[in-house]
């Protein structure tokens, strides 16, 4: 049987339909792990997933569509992400803004009291962005750079940057205001910024 489109998927789930079941965790299990991850860490990631996917399979047939199937899901990944880090006793704030290093982008050498850049953008002598990061060492420092970002700035840049969703949802997904999203993922960038400029200067990480 072939589920054509989300409102489909979402009636055969209510219906308790098993493939129906097994094509949602097809399509969305890895981005709850590298979300749960991103909140939780590795230690606990595997443990958020399976039990949100036992909260997404009681609780489907209340699910209101008043967002998109995804969100819903990333919501749930989200809140019991944080719910594992309470019970292990790890309080985490996700709109306490960490992650400041001296000498990075961030840390005002590079910006002015508004915002603004000191200096202009760094330029990089290869053609285009694009051109560095298909380098697999730079890649690799890409990689290492997001694993070291603080949680709260991981989710938000992978929520946004790599999954595309809306700051509206991500406000919703992580239970942040939509000034912090922004801030989260402004430092994020300038981070992997960072990254590419002292790579393409360097060579290395």
């Amino acid at each position: 049987m072939m589920i054509d489109n989300e409102r489909e998927l979402i009636a055969q789930l209510m219906k308790g339909d098993d493939y129906a079941f097994r094509r949602l965790i097809a399509q969305y299990h890895s981005l709850m792990l590298n979300i749960a991850r991103a909140i939780a860490g590795d230690t606990f990631a595997d443990d958020v997933v399976q039990e949100a996917w036992v909260s997404v399979y009681r609780n489907i047939v209340n699910f209101e569509q008043r967002s998109s199937l995804k969100t819903w899901l990333l919501t749930i990944v989200s809140n019991q992400a944080k719910a594992r880090l309470r019970k292990e006793s790890r309080q985490v704030s996700l709109d306490q803004l960490d992650g400041e290093t001296p000498g990075s982008y961030l840390d005002g050498t590079h910006f002015k009291k508004n915002g603004h850049w000191q200096q202009s953008v760094p330029r990089w002598n290869n053609e285009s962005p694009e051109s560095l990061l298909e380098e697999q060492q730079l890649q690799r420092c890409i990689n290492r750079t997001l694993d070291l970002l603080p949680s709260a700035q991981k989710a938000a840049f992978i929520l946004r940057d790599i999954e595309q969703q809306s700051f509206d949802d991500i406000c919703n997904i992580l239970s942040v205001s939509a000034a912090n999203v922004r801030v989260l993922v402004h430092r994020a960038r300038l981070t992997l910024m960072q990254v590419i400029d002292r790579y393409q200067e360097t060579g290395s990480c």
